[in-house]
């Protein structure tokens, strides 16, 4: 979209609100970043490329990882936070202070914003409010750019490309924002397949299976695990989100509709693959599937949500 600024390989200042603003070269550029900011962390616990920076962090919505992780990539590099959840109960919101105002009043005393939010399209409003860099942790059910970036960096750190994979996403194809963002970023590469499972009333809907599929990804629908194929290089699973549903019975009724279990994974599975979850998991991964060395769910996956954070702030702020 014409309101995203294209990274094109210049950070410095931009804000992320989508993955449309990215390119291979922009994003082979915060991997190398990110590779440079592990071998720091391996000799040194802060890294001090964000010394005398202050970041808000702005969440409407709960959160826990992606907050900690922004506040922990922070605070590695040096930085301090301004750290507030739930503004719409706690902060002048309550009185009657419009978004944009909020934005304004915590642009005075910030160097950058990191906003997660309930409605689709607030990080974009927010950064056309801002004069400073804002950062999309979420927006409703659209996008969450920082989590794809660490998705894809995961991805690529097992196989060592992002072209010619095959891949399955599974759970809710129609909420999950995370799913959104994968998908336009696995777009951007080479012969990829991605093999989409999910209950009819949560499947991507078609206009982005139309959109991804004019950007050269291979989707395939499929309704049942017997249908995985067993070549996937990377199962991506999530959870049916209860909090975008207006009936609780509906939720209940498909909210377990898919499972990874042991069995499934000895049936669908093969021996290099990896499995990957964005989190909270709540049910869809049988916690006997943790200690399976192809679960990078709650160890690498998460860890580089830290370090693709650490590097994309300190690109954004211009110290590196």
């Amino acid at each position: 979209m014409s309101n995203y600024q294209k990274i094109n390989q210049q950070y410095k200042g931009k804000d992320i609100i989508s993955l449309q603003q990215f390119d291979t070269s922009s994003i082979s550029q915060l991997f190398e970043t990110t590779k440079h900011i592990i071998t720091q962390l391996n000799t040194n616990t802060i890294v001090p490329y964000l010394q005398n920076k202050l970041a808000t962090l702005l969440f409407f919505e709960p959160s826990s990882r992606t907050i900690s992780s922004f506040s922990a990539s922070i605070k590695r590099l040096g930085g301090v936070t301004i750290e507030y959840q739930n503004p719409l109960e706690t902060s002048s919101a309550v009185k009657g202070e419009t978004f944009e105002d909020s934005i304004k009043v915590f642009e005075t005393y910030s160097d950058i914003i990191i906003i997660r939010h309930f409605e689709n399209g607030s990080a974009l409003r927010a950064s056309n409010v801002a004069d400073i860099p804002v950062v999309n942790a979420g927006d409703g059910y659209g996008e969450h750019p920082t989590q794809a970036l660490l998705d894809m960096y995961t991805i690529h750190q097992r196989f060592n490309t992002l072209e010619n994979l095959t891949g399955l996403i599974a759970g809710d194809l129609l909420y999950g924002r995370t799913v959104h963002s994968l998908l336009r970023g696995l777009s951007f590469y080479k012969g990829n397949t991605i093999y989409l499972l999910s209950p009819k009333r949560l499947m991507l809907p078609e206009k982005d299976v139309k959109e991804y599929t004019k950007l050269g990804l291979k989707l395939i629908q499929i309704h049942d695990e017997e249908d995985i194929p067993k070549n996937c290089q990377f199962w991506y699973w999530t959870r049916v989100q209860k909090e975008r549903f207006a009936i609780q019975e509906e939720y209940e009724k498909i909210k377990h509709s898919f499972i990874i279990t042991p069995n499934l994974l000895k049936n669908q599975g093969n021996k290099n693959m990896i499995i990957l979850h964005p989190l909270p998991r709540v049910g869809e991964i049988d916690p006997r599937i943790d200690s399976d060395p192809r679960a990078w769910y709650l160890s690498k996956q998460m860890k580089n949500g830290m370090y693709i954070r650490m590097a994309l702030l300190s690109l954004i702020t211009g110290a590196l």
